[in-house]
């Protein structure tokens, strides 16, 4: 296979490679200490967030997905910020608002809870299209909007979203804009027997009252995100994820099927993962194991598949299959 790059910058050398993986690796343990047995998961969501996007958590309530939000804040010694999602909630609850003071006779803004590094939107699908829609701007472009004047949010930022996959009433389904802007989508999930026995042994410690020291700071972490977009890309391997979001497309269960923004959501993801893995190129299987996660919420299948029981996910599953990966030697 060719080398190539997707932006053009020289390879990182093994020793800056070693300096991503090592501060990667120690944000891990740090997440760990409150959030037992999910390893995989948490490499997720801190691939998002080094990737600079936002992870869409389907999921049961009781899960962890607080202390995950909380944990990833406070590991980057970065700001958290908490929006309980209900039907009655305004966009101004969430953007922040310019409120007149008489004494001074001139408005002032109040920051809404999207300015923090981390942003758990718990049960975003509880309120109205009008308020899920506040966080559009912000989780495209890192700033807010209010009364014209433009606010840039902190950095590193991302939105750590969760719905429940059981209770639908009084939900509104996310719009496709919205779901194609979270750059992952996957799940905690119940811990195993071991694992639980592990959180009961610990029933007398919070995990909200844990407070962990920080891996690395603010400005470590957006040194990791520069990194990422070194990672160099085969030609072939930009090749193979062309013919998958193409071959999502042409699925007979699929109307509506990848984007060309999911295909750069994937390339951005698979560089952060090759650097996690100790690379500082992508490989086949990198695009093999995050596909499922960048794409499968990026698809509208068609009702009549839906209603036969076929799901996102075993589309994509189908799709890995029918395309064939790159091999050694080609390009």
């Amino acid at each position: 296979m060719t080398s190539s790059s997707v932006s053009g910058a020289p390879l990182l050398n093994q020793e800056q490679v070693n300096f991503f993986s090592t501060g990667f690796e120690s944000m891990v343990g740090g997440v760990e200490q409150v959030l037992y047995g999910k390893t995989h998961v948490i490499r997720m969501a801190l691939t998002c967030l080094v990737s600079g996007g936002h992870l869409l958590l389907e999921d049961y309530p009781g899960t962890g997905k607080t202390s995950l939000a909380r944990a990833m804040a406070q590991i980057v010694d970065g700001t958290v910020g908490r929006i309980q999602f209900t039907p009655d909630l305004l966009p101004a609850d969430v953007t922040g608002m310019s409120v007149y003071h008489q004494a001074t006779g001139a408005f002032e803004f109040h920051q809404g809870p999207v300015f923090a590094n981390i942003v758990l939107a718990d049960e975003i699908n509880r309120a109205s299209p009008k308020t899920q829609s506040a966080l559009l701007e912000v989780m495209e472009e890192g700033q807010v909007t209010v009364d014209g004047a433009t606010r840039r949010v902190g950095e590193p930022f991302m939105v750590i979203a969760t719905q429940n996959p059981v209770e639908q009433a009084g939900t509104y389904r996310l719009p496709e804009a919205q779901l194609d802007r979270f750059l992952m989508k996957t799940s905690l999930g119940y811990p195993d027997s071991a694992t639980t026995r592990q959180i009961l042994r610990k029933a007398h410690v919070r995990s909200h009252n844990v407070e962990l020291d920080a891996a690395l700071d603010t400005r470590q972490v957006r040194e990791l995100q520069g990194m990422t977009k070194q990672v160099h890309i085969d030609d072939a391997v930009l090749d193979y994820i062309t013919r998958l979001v193409e071959a999502t497309r042409q699925a007979p269960e699929v109307r509506l099927g990848v984007s060309v923004r999911g295909a750069l959501a994937l390339v951005r993801c698979v560089s952060t993962w090759a650097l996690v893995a100790g690379r500082g190129y992508v490989v086949p299987d990198d695009v093999k194991t995050l596909a499922s996660s960048v794409l499968a919420h990026r698809l509208v299948l068609d009702p009549e598949a839906e209603f036969d029981g076929v799901d996102a996910t075993s589309v994509i599953g189908r799709v890995l299959l029918d395309v064939k990966p790159p091999v050694q030697g080609q390009g």
